[in-house]
């Protein structure tokens, strides 16, 4: 059998689709390689610096990668990147942090090294003294920043100094739920667990765990809370994901009401388990004000520190998280993609990935709904041909996402679903209020009330409401169990995680015929079609494939 993997001199690896051994070849690839193209019939995957430090922080060596590439590689494999695969895992592990005698201590067996980033500018402020030719005396507080400035100059850091301990917060997970369904956290589940916690050793501790909406990662959070049994602070995207952490709290644990608290814009009630928001954090009046809720993490003596969907991290949090390196640290995603490009931070200052599962793996057993995604490719009304043609770049995807010809396709769909449970998910308000006046369902957006969106999501679950119009306020962590259908009309340009957590929305498993169906209605042959295809890529790489259907063949499919 021809193999389907060639491997390029600049660190690419070209993946055959068609290739019988497609998909085995890329579950071994995906945990120490990125995926940057997914046409057709040839998928391109690229080695870097980050992909193997996170590689090798979950345990995979230097020997099981070469053996992976050589395996299934066509030719020969290039030296230039045998070496580039050798020098970058063992820059994890060169330097190391750990604790002595109260100070925070810089060390590695290589003097050179030592010797060449006490030479830089940018390491050279967050050096107290020097102990000998392998060991630097950090200043306090600078944990996290030198770990931050040492990854920007190819250093990842192994952060060995351990943690606090927090106070004490006693819990046990129940068997039964307060609901009355038996509750049993799954071996995908534990052995995220395990990853992190690592027995209890300072190589655990602090990481991220990547899970696909719908999968469980508040179970895994509270998992790991339940081992530490210490004061935590957790960190959520907005008020209504911070009820739901609540709820399954409470559902699922037997820590009492009064030792769970809110800080949020309503409420600033600070307990054993305080769930807070990054806006409130975030929050101050003017640009050169300081933020004022940034007490919360210093004023408490918190044993871990949750950050729920880690990839939408504000810098700001990222700055204050660089000051409280001491805190046992978990991160919580369905996706480490970050459109700003700073997963080296995430790398750094919450630390590097400790657990990955496969969405399709998760699939096969059933854990999330088998997802089918179709896209859908219409045609822009002649009536505003021009005005695309002149627009600027900006405009001409607002045009494009705008397409009023969406709306008869939506029509189309919502028929073809008469018993589902529909979301329809779109990025421009006036898109999807034109939606709502046309169709007369329900719409959440940011402007929407708490209260408003908290009865809304408790009618779609229950089924009062079967059809429900959202902006990018679900893209996260919205627990809709039952939604089982997605369109979406637009989206933010081509971001790859904004795919990930809309499908999400609909991933998690289903009674009966556990499917899901995500249709994303894009313009064809604008930019729209463009930033599509970027977006699609996380979830190529996890085994997705989109089902392209232009007019013709939509009505083919969807004939009444």
């Amino acid at each position: 059998m021809i193999q389907p993997l060639i491997v390029q001199s600049d660190n690419t690896l070209l993946l055959e689709v068609d290739n019988p051994l497609y998909e085995e070849v890329r579950d071994a690839i995906l945990p120490f390689a990125e995926l940057e193209k997914s046409p057709e019939h040839i998928h391109t995957y690229r080695i870097t610096p980050l992909s193997l430090w996170n590689a090798a922080s979950s345990g995979l060596t230097t020997k099981e990668i070469l053996e992976r590439i050589a395996q299934y590689s066509r030719y020969d494999v290039p030296s230039i990147v045998v070496t580039t695969i050798k020098e970058q895992m063992q820059r994890y592990g060169l330097l190391t942090l750990i604790k002595h005698n109260e100070n925070c201590i810089l060390q590695s067996n290589d003097a050179h090294i030592i010797r060449e980033i006490v030479t830089h500018k940018s390491i050279q402020k967050f050096i107290d003294s020097q102990l000998s030719d392998y060991e630097l005396v950090i200043k306090p507080y600078s944990r996290g920043h030198i770990k931050q400035a040492l990854i920007k100059i190819g250093f990842p850091v192994e952060d060995k100094a351990g943690y606090i301990d927090g106070d004490p917060c006693p819990f046990a997970l129940r068997t039964v739920t307060q609901s009355g369904s038996p509750f049993v956290i799954r071996d995908y589940q534990q052995n995220a667990i395990n990853s992190f916690y690592r027995h209890g050793s300072d190589e655990g501790g602090s990481g991220v765990v990547v899970l696909p909406c719908g999968a469980g990662k508040t179970i895994v959070g509270m998992g790991i809370m339940h081992i530490y049994q210490t004061k935590t602070l957790i960190l959520v995207t907005n008020t209504v994901a911070l009820r739901q952490w609540i709820d399954e709290l409470l559902d699922k644990t037997t820590l009492p009401p009064d030792m769970i608290g809110e800080y949020s814009g309503d409420v600033k009630d600070i307990k054993s388990v305080t769930i807070a928001t990054y806006n409130i954090l975030t929050y101050r009046r003017k640009k050169e004000d300081e933020f004022k809720h940034f007490k919360l993490f210093t004023e408490n003596n918190w044993g871990l520190i949750v950050y729920d969907e880690v990839h939408l991290l504000p810098a700001p949090v990222f700055r204050m998280t660089a000051e409280i390196q001491s805190k046992r640290r978990l991160g919580l995603t369905a996706t480490l993609v970050r459109e700003d490009g700073l997963e080296t931070d995430v790398f750094s200052l919450i630390g590097p990935k400790k657990f990955d599962m496969p969405w399709k793996m998760l699939e096969e057993c059933n854990w999330i709904a088998k997802a089918i995604c179709s896209e859908i490719r219409i045609e822009l009304p002649e009536s505003i041909r021009y005005q695309y043609t002149v627009a600027g770049d900006r405009q001409k995807f607002r045009i494009a996402s705008e397409n009023e010809k969406k709306l008869y396709y939506i029509e189309r769909l919502l028929n073809a679903h008469p018993k589902d449970r529909i979301l329809i998910i779109g990025q421009y308000i006036d898109q999807l209020q034109i939606i709502k006046e046309r169709f007369n369902y329900p719409i959440i957006t940011g402007s929407t009330p708490v209260k408003e969106r908290e009865e809304l999501y408790k009618q779609f679950r229950d089924g009062t409401i079967t059809r429900l119009i959202v902006s990018k306020v679900a893209n996260f962590s919205i627990d809709l169990p039952d939604a089982n259908v997605a369109i979406q009309v637009s989206g933010t340009f081509g971001s790859r995680q904004e795919e990930a957590q809309r499908l999400g929305r609909i991933l998690r498993p289903k009674p009966g015929d556990n499917t899901a169906y995500f249709y994303s209605i894009i313009t064809a042959h604008t930019v729209e079609e463009h930033f599509a295809h970027n977006r699609q890529l996380f979830l190529t790489e996890q085994g997705y494939t989109y089902i392209i259907m232009n007019e013709s063949m939509f009505h083919e499919k969807f004939s009444a």
